[in-house]
Parts: structure tokens; C-alpha cells; sequence
């Protein structure tokens, strides 16, 4: 069984900030309206929601490093959605070689009990079945997040779906084979017996990654392949709740299609949030043309490179709309 763990994550667009003001307006004066009888039944309460645990001081502190690294990211002029059309454009070649470096490496491996980031030369990895992902939150995560994720993933699942061509819906965490971990700093250390849960026969490295995770990893996806034959048959994707919204929107982002397949990172590859400059943040028309010449029927689960080229370079071209 293979797990792939993904690099510390990117982040994401521009966060929106909005002023509501609250106009008095003059209303013209009227008659003074007899008074109404009163009720002598008192007012009922209204039942209070009940209310979710705080999380720890631990966590307010990380949850403040990664809103100063935001601020940091951003000040540097990364973190960007746009395109990057302007001044970023590629060509097939560009992009057939950024395909055979991300889908066809792997960004860790295992060594010493330990995942090390070492790229390393792997087949190609994508899901046969289809996909359901389901999204689920530590207790400490509040209402707010939760309704703005679980739309974020909503919209994420649909648009992923129509570029590769794969059935990718979102579900319940008992109908799932890709499962969302929302989590605060506590319930992220506490989740090995999920993953084991999850993902029967997972390692203890691949455990220990999660648990032990430094604060330098941003956030992380495993995924199965319990044949070893490139077929996908499960994935966690685990999301720090401290980070502020437009990082943790990348952080999805990423990871997720990491999870599908895009297991690796390249300094060459722009625009594309596979990049460990930062310097794009959502998923890129790059992106999206990566993902479907991962899904591109021509292409099979366990191929090499060189097996794989031909049919990379022909799908490069085709998708650039550039003459053979």
C-alpha cells in the first residue's frame, strides 16, 4: 500500500473585507395609536444553540502565527487567483513536462520510519472508481467556517467533476471514499484512530505525519492504493482550522487535487498552485488542463514516463489547440 503525503500547502486569493454602515433615516411623524393590551403571560425564552468547546491556547497561538504568514504571503504579492494569462502563458510542451513531473513522481517517501520530502520517480495515480468526498469538523470549528467550507467543497467537487470527466460528488462521511478533516490543533493530534479507521493497513509512518505534523505543514493528503497499481481507493485530506479563510482555501484546493492524482510539486510549473513559491493560490487553467490529461482515457493507472510520454505529448497538444 502507498501513502502519498502532499507539501506544506498554499494559500489563497484575496481575503474580502466589507463596511456595513447603518443608515437613520427620518420617518414623518403620525398619530399615536391607542395602546394595545398587554399580555400577562411572561416571554418565553428562545432555546439557546448549544454551545461548541474553545479551543486551546495552543491553537489560538498557531491560529495567529498563520494569520501573520497570510498577511506576510500576500505583502509579497503571492497568494494570487487570478489566471495568471497575463504573464504566465505556456505552451503544450511546458505543460506536457509539468504533467510528467507532477503526476508521475511522488514529493515524499519513506524513510527511517519517517516521511522525507525527496522527489521520487512513481507511475501514474488517479481514481478508477468513483469519487465521493464528505467534509467533517472538529467540535472546536465554529458555524461560520463550517457553512463556508462545506459551499467552498460544493462548488469545488462540480467544477473538479466537469474538468476530468470522473464522477466526483460530494456525500456522508459513511457513503465517502475521500474524506475532509476540518480540524483545530487537539482534534487533528487526536486523529489516528480515525485514519486507521479510514484507511485499513495505513502506516504508522503515515499516522505519525498527520499527528506529529510541524507547523510548517500548512495541511497534508494521504491517499490509498491498496493494489499498488495506481488505482486510488481512498484519501484523507487533513485542513488546519487555525488558518485564516484564504489559506485554508487553498489548502482545499491543493490537496484535493493533489488526492486525485497531482501527487508532486515543480519550481516549473506556473501558473499552478503546484508550486511551492506561493505564488498562486486557487486552481489554474494550467491546473485544470492537468487534471484532464490525467483523466484522459489514453492514459492508464501503473504507466511509467516513458510509457506514458507519447500519449502526454499528443494530449498537450490537443488541449493547447496546437497542430501536430
Amino acid at each position: 500500500m502507498k501513502q502519498r503525503a502532499a507539501s506544506p500547502r498554499r494559500v489563497l486569493a484575496g481575503a474580502a473585507l466589507c463596511l456595513l454602515l447603518t443608515a437613520c433615516a427620518k420617518l414623518p411623524l403620525s398619530p399615536i395609536p391607542a395602546p394595545r393590551p398587554v399580555s400577562t403571560t411572561p416571554p418565553q425564552p428562545r432555546p439557546q444553540a448549544p454551545s461548541r468547546p474553545e479551543r486551546s491556547a495552543t491553537s489560538d497561538a498557531l491560529a495567529a502565527y498563520y494569520a501573520r504568514a497570510q498577511i506576510n504571503l500576500l505583502a509579497q504579492g503571492l497568494l494570487r487567483s487570478d489566471t495568471g494569462a497575463q504573464d504566465a502563458p505556456f505552451t503544450s510542451w511546458q505543460l506536457a513536462r509539468n504533467f510528467e513531473t507532477i503526476a508521475l513522481n511522488d514529493e515524499y517517501t519513506g524513510i527511517g520510519g519517517e516521511m522525507v520530502a525527496r522527489q521520487t520517480a512513481s507511475v501514474l495515480s488517479r481514481w478508477e472508481v468513483p469519487v465521493t468526498l464528505s467534509v467533517e469538523f472538529g467540535d472546536t470549528v465554529g458555524d461560520a467556517m463550517r457553512n463556508r467550507d462545506t459551499e467552498t467543497l460544493r462548488g469545488f467537487t462540480a467544477r473538479l467533476a466537469r474538468v476530468t470527466g470522473h464522477p466526483i460528488r460530494m456525500g456522508s462521511p459513511e457513503a465517502a471514499n475521500f474524506h475532509v478533516f476540518v480540524v483545530n490543533e487537539d482534534e487533528r493530534v487526536a486523529l489516528g484512530p480515525r485514519l486507521e479507521q479510514l484507511i485499513p493497513g495505513i502506516s504508522q509512518t503515515a499516522v505519525r505525519t498527520v499527528v506529529n505534523l510541524p507547523r510548517s505543514t500548512y495541511c497534508v493528503v494521504l491517499a490509498s492504493d491498496p493494489q499498488d497499481d495506481g488505482a486510488y481507493q481512498s484519501a484523507v485530506a487533513i485542513i488546519r482550522a487555525e488558518h485564516p479563510d484564504l489559506m485554508r482555501l487553498s489548502c482545499l484546493h491543493e490537496e484535493i487535487a493533489q488526492g486525485l492524482g497531482l501527487a508532486n510539486d515543480s519550481p516549473a510549473a506556473r501558473p499552478s498552485i503546484f508550486n511551492d513559491d506561493e505564488e498562486f493560490a486557487t486552481l489554474t487553467p494550467m491546473d485544470e488542463q492537468l487534471l484532464r490529461m490525467l483523466y484522459d482515457p489514453r492514459l492508464t493507472p501503473g504507466m511509467t514516463a516513458d510509457e506514458a510520454r507519447a500519449s502526454v505529448n499528443a494530449i498537450a497538444r490537443e488541449l493547447m489547440g496546437e497542430s501536430s
